[in-house]
């Protein structure tokens, strides 16, 4: 018996999926060679929108991301996420800027989950959903970089379904994670069983090996310190002195500063004397107090940052979606809240995925808008990005106002702005393993005990261990200062349309002029021309030119279009009617070149050769 992969199956797997009415989500299964399918749709830019940078105060200290050079090359796009990734994959001047060039697809698709969404229907039926994001998935990874990465978000209802799409589409060995994100601060006491606390986000690499950066963490490098002021920053004992292996070369006595020599350990010292005494004159290793040891410093510097958890459950760090939906109910004053999003994905969240997989200049995409909560991030942190969202509705109520509000430094909220940083304001410093977040909740602490105690209140031991423990905030960091901009586009409308009773192909009303012309060009993978007005064909692939006539191709034209190409090049001349004997003229006339009848031979013809 032939082995197998393991494979999800599901109803009209081999089948594709059009939308049912434009705007909205809602499909019909179709054949995958059905021109309504094929059709790849252009972009039609409207109008770009430009921010301006906030200059510097005396109010605020300034992390480095405020100085990034915003970035001004994003797409903000109002289009079905399945037609936009054709346009970006298979539209030559969009495929040759984005494929295989993002470094981070970050996508919070519908759920699935059956319940009615105040910003669209997330019912989808499975097998609909699967067909939806395979064809999604599968165009996304053409557009990672191979050092790229993908990271879904979802609960339970689809997760372990996706888990397998996932494997299908990039292969098992990409996987890196499925992380546990606490989505919610507070579990629910309406649940019918288990509260819905946690969301799972699966990250995948495009080529396997693919593996998260390792950033600094607070909580877990709290423990650093630098009680001896050294120049070299916080550092704790935490590394051995001793040799992994049995070194007799290493096994030397050192001497000890009271006197008397301190006998080697059992497989000898890391280093020779002379490295040994250049680390103890710098203090990097030194005795214990009673002299029976020596410890070597490890400082935080040399810890480029620790891997992150599968495990996402502190809210200071990733926030939560209460925080995000109060995030969006100042950014939006007045919304009714039944209108704002049910579940927003807070800004943190977005900032820490972001710092793990991307540099500035990278570029993001999130092909499920939503109300724009990653490309503000990406904006934020230097990252260009591509974004779409597929409701009217929501793309100028919410997408589109907030992301012109990060540009002109009009959203104070997510990440834009950082806490002070809690620091020691004792006279002689914090004791040895005590950080000044553990000081500020003792003086916290110790005032609630004392609160109904006046006595308590003025006695000297209490103001001693308030003195010990004394801190204070330093001035609010501002990490984003507006700026950059972003291009808005919409869907060229189709062009294409299809009549299964009568098995024909049909122009629709919008095929017509420059839409017709760009979207033959984008079927066909020709790039369009920008000439001069006296410059005749509309576009070119290599050697060969394209000519579009809205009407009638006749010898004559041919005749006319012949004298204009230079030796070597070859013409395709599209048409919506073609007189006898005109393809066999032009292939006479011009070696290797071709008619295309509109709209009959366009998905023959199209991604380069007869289909």
């Amino acid at each position: 018996m032939t082995a197998q992969r393991l494979q999800l199956t599901w109803y009209n797997k081999d089948k594709a999926l059009i939308p049912t009415e434009t705007g909205k989500y809602g499909y019909t299964w179709v054949d995958p060679s059905d021109p309504r399918y094929c059709e790849t749709h252009t972009l039609v830019l409207d109008d770009y929108v430009q921010g301006a940078q906030t200059p510097k105060s005396d109010e605020f200290e300034y992390s480095e991301r405020a100085d990034l050079e915003p970035q001004d090359d994003n797409l903000l796009i109002l289009g079905e996420s399945g037609d936009v990734l054709e346009a970006l994959t298979r539209v030559p001047e969009l495929a040759e800027k984005y494929v295989g060039q993002v470094k981070l697809i970050y996508i919070d698709p519908p759920f699935n989950t059956a319940q009615t969404f105040a910003s669209y229907e997330d019912n989808l039926e499975h097998s609909i959903w699967l067909t939806m994001m395979r064809d999604r998935l599968l165009h996304m990874k053409k557009l990672l970089a191979d050092d790229g990465s993908i990271w879904v978000h979802l609960d339970d209802v689809e997760s372990h379904r996706m888990r397998l799409l996932l494997d299908e589409v990039f292969g098992p060995q990409c996987f890196v994670a499925d992380v546990s994100w606490l989505a919610s601060d507070s579990s629910s006491n309406n649940a019918g069983s288990f509260s819905k606390d946690k969301n799972q986000i699966c990250v995948y690499g495009k080529s396997p090996g693919w593996r998260p950066r390792h950033l600094p963490d607070p909580e877990k490098q709290s423990h650093y310190r630098n009680p001896d002021k050294d120049p070299r920053g916080p550092w704790y004992d935490g590394r051995d002195v001793q040799n992994p292996k049995d070194r007799p070369a290493l096994k030397y006595p050192i001497a000890k500063p009271s006197g008397g020599l301190l006998e080697p350990p059992t497989n000898g010292w890391r280093w020779d004397q002379t490295t040994m005494a250049s680390k103890m004159a710098t203090g990097e290793v030194y005795f214990n107090d009673d002299e029976t040891a020596l410890k070597r410093k490890t400082y935080l510097w040399e810890q480029a940052g620790l891997p992150p958890s599968d495990s996402w459950h502190s809210v200071g760090k990733t926030g939560s979606t209460r925080g995000a939906k109060n995030h969006l109910k100042v950014l939006f004053p007045g919304m009714p809240t039944p209108e704002l999003f049910d579940t927003p994905k807070p800004e943190e969240l977005l900032g820490f995925i972001m710092a793990s997989s991307t540099h500035p200049g990278d570029i993001v995409l999130d092909v499920f808008a939503g109300s724009g909560t990653t490309a503000a991030v990406a904006q934020k942190m230097g990252r260009r990005w591509v974004t779409c969202e597929l409701l009217e509705s929501t793309f100028t109520t919410f997408t589109r106002p907030r992301l012109e509000k990060v540009l002109n430094d009009q959203d104070p909220g997510g990440i834009t702005r950082t806490k002070g940083e809690r620091v020691d304001a004792t006279e002689d410093g914090l004791p040895d393993g005590v950080s000044p977040e553990d000081a500020a909740k003792f003086t916290s602490v110790l005032n609630k005990l004392i609160k109904d105690d006046p006595e308590l209140k003025k006695s000297v031991e209490v103001k001693t261990l308030k003195a010990a423990s004394k801190t204070r905030r330093t001035k609010e960091v501002l990490n984003w200062r507006g700026g950059g901009g972003f291009q808005v586009a919409h869907l060229s409308p189709a062009c294409f349309d299809y009549d299964p009773a009568l098995d024909r192909v049909m122009l629709t009303a919008a095929a017509t002029g420059e839409t017709l012309i760009a979207s033959v060009a984008a079927n066909l993978g020709f790039t369009l021309l920008h000439p001069d007005d006296d410059y005749i064909f509309d576009a070119r692939r290599g050697n060969a030119l394209l000519k579009v006539v809205e009407g009638v191709a006749t010898t004559e034209i041919v005749d006319w279009l012949a004298s204009q190409i230079q030796p070597g090049e070859t013409i395709v001349l599209a048409a919506t009617t073609v007189m006898d004997g005109v393809r066999q003229h032009l292939r006479k006339l011009v070696k290797g070149s071709r008619v295309v009848a509109l709209p009959d031979d366009v998905f023959r013809y199209s991604e380069g050769g007869d289909q």
